[in-house]
């Protein structure tokens, strides 16, 4: 009877494992460390007397977002040596919309988003994420976070605030529709084309790159159609003939996996509603990018 029973409970735990490392993730913009989170989780759960247990998915909830809080909590003193502008990791999303996802749940992953989180301190970003994106009752968040159901209203109305201050020109689009949009902005910037690739993107464009020292990658974001395009013509100069590039969905949006005989760079694109470029990122941090596939 036992062994069936830790059966049943690990598989209760893995019908909710895709739900809490959607949780993890928008919490802390990392896939490692979204992946311990949910491990230690597991656990936990393992641990709990069943009795004490009557919601599994609150229980789970709970757990995961204390863990992943005190996580950011010790994150944003990792922070403060940080060099250069920090990115999420990219996380592998399908190429299409699960009905099952909520439009707030997929936006909460978009690579623009999740900078504006990391506005936020880590009460505020889990009563956010926890609101915004689950849906989480808030008599729920507030007893996950030890707080009054007035204090986390008021951390999710400051938070709000903090999230809507920069514009992030982001349209939904769906595969086929961006397939050939990156397509026009890979040939240009490999042919040298400095007037094309300016005209896929926005004049107030912005390119961040998270390289965090390790390698060659600018510190701060350069802004404005000219200045993007110039750099991004520079850097696929530099490109190995060797160099394999293929297209990819991550973050519910388009991207491009640039593999040189010598690292790995990660292009994510966000577009505005005329198709043009408004952010792009990329990511060089040799740890951000050892889960994507080769």
């Amino acid at each position: 009877m036992a062994g069936a029973a830790a059966r049943a409970d690990e598989e209760i735990f893995l019908g909710h494992r895709p739900m809490l490392l959607a949780l993890a993730y928008r919490l802390l913009g990392s896939v490692h460390e979204a992946e311990d989170v949910v491990q230690d989780a597991y656990l936990r759960w393992s641990a709990a007397n069943r009795a004490e247990v009557a919601n599994p998915a609150a229980f789970l909830t709970a757990i995961t977002t204390r863990l992943a809080v005190d996580r950011l909590r010790s994150a944003t003193a990792r922070r403060e040596f940080y060099v250069g502008s920090w990115l999420p990791e990219p996380l592998p999303t399908a190429d299409r919309d699960d009905p099952v996802e909520s439009a707030a749940l997929r936006e909460s992953a978009s690579v623009g988003m999740l900078l504006l989180l990391d506005r936020l301190g880590p009460a505020e970003r889990a009563v956010f994420v926890l609101r915004e994106a689950f849906d989480v009752p808030y008599a729920e968040i507030a007893a996950i976070l030890g707080r009054s159901e007035a204090s986390c209203r008021q951390l999710l109305s400051r938070a709000r605030r903090r999230t809507v201050t920069a514009p992030t020109h982001v349209s939904a689009l769906d595969p086929a529709a961006a397939r050939p949009l990156v397509d026009a902005f890979l040939a240009a910037a490999r042919s040298g084309d400095l007037g094309r690739l300016e005209s896929l993107l926005r004049e107030d464009v912005t390119l961040t790159t998270d390289g965090n020292g390790t390698a060659r990658a600018g510190r701060h974001p350069v802004h404005g159609a000219e200045k993007v395009g110039r750099l991004v013509t520079k850097v696929f100069e530099r490109f190995d003939p060797r160099t394999e590039i293929r297209h990819a969905w991550y973050n519910h949006a388009p991207a491009l996996v640039i593999d040189t005989p010598v690292r790995r760079v990660v292009y994510l694109f966000q577009y505005d509603a005329e198709g043009r470029i408004g952010q792009l990122f990329a990511i060089l941090t040799p740890e951000k990018l050892s889960h994507l596939p080769r």
